[in-house]
């Protein structure tokens, strides 16, 4: 793969570590080292110094998701208030606190360990660019109230002066509960902080079987782990080391573009100032933001589901995708038509029936799971580590009395009904952009029994 097909989150990547080679015993296991897996290492260690924790990467730090999103934080645990409104009603508004609290304690983190992650409190920005996305941004100004959270709607006018585009029709602006990071450095920071703490982590280190036997044996291709626990935190990939848990999640392949740096003539054409993240607001969105070397980060929009949950590095580009998502990008800034595209990269997030975190335990709780975060995760990776440290190590804590934690969303089926699903629910999305957001009959039973498919 060249320069090119790589994030620029992993550029400046450390050499990898050295392989599991030969028999090793642990209190727990942990099998991933992105995101999920680096913070229960770490809360694991908070909790009790004398654990001996070992992680287990197949690759090298943050090389799935982790490593290839496109550096939003949020403070949401529900993929977005109206997702969590709509599943969790009850407890929304300590889910709310909770993903503040989260979301205070990770910048906290970062400054405490000197993580230079770029980690940016800039706030977020939805962008309408058809009428009836002007209609749903003014409906969301109550509901964002309601639950406490500052907001400000912006008219085309307004929203043109922070950033402008011909296609801008309103905004709506969350200041306080999003902003960016490179997650690439900070999950680099998170392994060191793991790493000072005694936790070893093994690269280039697949699992190739995962059984009990008294507590658990993960064998790979060089050696083996003998651990009381295991976790598994491997997201998209996660049915590759133990096949039941795919029923919860299907692997979907998300692609981004980054521009060459912008100079400063070009930055001024577009405003920007602020350097929020920007989504737009119809059902097919793309994200984009700046990067700190001013380059454009443009994604999302297109979400590709293999047959058979397929994960494989072939997928990981797609040349279709790339070409629209450049398509889209020239039609929202005209004036950039002498910015070129120098990055370009994709991979598989997980995303569950209702777009939310989901837990589970195997091997009769031996092993330990989180899943299916659908592209929010950054943020919510951290509160995942949580749930698991308590299942792992306080299992009366009341965070397992949550919905969230406690409850799985509505499973996917086995194929091909699966691929079937997928793809008439892919097309309906479409459909209803085209309607002006009128979800039809299929969209709508399943919004009457809470599933969903998302990116």
């Amino acid at each position: 793969m060249t320069r090119r097909g790589l994030s620029i989150w992993l550029d400046a990547a450390d050499p990898p570590g050295s392989p599991l080679i030969g028999d090793v015993h642990a209190d727990v296991v942990v099998i991933g080292a992105g995101f999920t897996g680096l913070w229960t290492a770490i809360e694991l260690t908070d909790r009790d110094r004398s654990l001996e924790v070992v992680v287990l990467e197949s690759e090298t730090v943050a090389h799935g998701a982790s490593g290839r999103n496109g550096g939003f934080i949020d403070a949401s645990l529900t993929h977005g208030l109206h997702n969590g409104l709509a599943h969790f009603p009850d407890e929304i508004d300590e889910l709310i606190r909770l993903g503040n609290d989260n979301l205070a304690a990770i910048f906290a983190f970062v400054r405490e360990h000197g993580i230079d992650a770029d980690l940016l409190s800039v706030g977020e920005t939805a962008v309408a660019t058809e009428p009836w996305q002007v209609e749903e941004l003014a409906e969301a100004v109550e509901v964002f109230e309601r639950a406490g959270e500052r907001v400000q709607l912006l008219d085309a006018d307004q929203m043109r002066k922070r950033v402008d585009s011909p296609t801008y029709l309103a905004g709506l602006h969350r200041p306080d509960s999003a902003g960016t990071v490179d997650p690439g450095a900070l999950a680099r920071g998170l392994a060191r902080v793991a790493r000072e703490r005694g936790v070893v982590i093994h690269e280039r280190s697949a699992v190739t079987s995962l059984v009990r036997d008294g507590g658990v044996l993960v064998r790979t291709a060089q050696g083996s782990v003998r651990a009381e626990q295991a976790v598994l935190a491997t997201n998209a990939y996660s049915h590759r080391v133990l096949p039941r848990v795919g029923r919860w999640f299907v692997p979907v392949y998300d692609y981004v573009l980054a521009t060459a740096p912008l100079t400063a003539d070009q930055l001024g054409r577009i405003g920007w100032e602020g350097r929020e993240g920007l989504a737009d607001s119809a059902n097919q969105f793309h994200y984009y933001r700046l990067t700190p070397d001013d380059r454009i980060l443009w994604g999302g929009y297109d979400a590709i589901y293999r047959f058979g949950s397929r994960v494989d590095p072939a997928c990981d580009h797609r040349r279709a995708t790339y070409d629209l998502l450049a398509r889209n990008f020239r039609r929202t800034f005209p004036q950039l038509d002498d910015v070129p595209f120098e990055r370009w990269w994709g991979g598989p997030i997980a995303t569950t029936t209702r777009f939310t975190v989901t837990f589970g335990e195997e091997l009769g709780g031996r092993v330990v799971w989180a899943l299916g975060y659908t592209g929010l995760g950054v943020a919510a990776s951290r509160f995942a580590a949580q749930v698991l440290g308590d299942k792992l190590l306080d299992p009366s804590s009341r965070r397992l009395d949550l919905r969230l934690a406690s409850t799985k969303p509505f499973p996917f089926p086995p194929e091909p009904l699966r691929w079937a699903g997928v793809q008439l629910t892919r097309r309906a999305i479409a459909a209803a952009d085209r309607r002006e957001g009128r979800r039809g009959p299929w969209l709508s039973t399943l919004d009457r029994f809470g599933i969903g498919f998302d990116s």
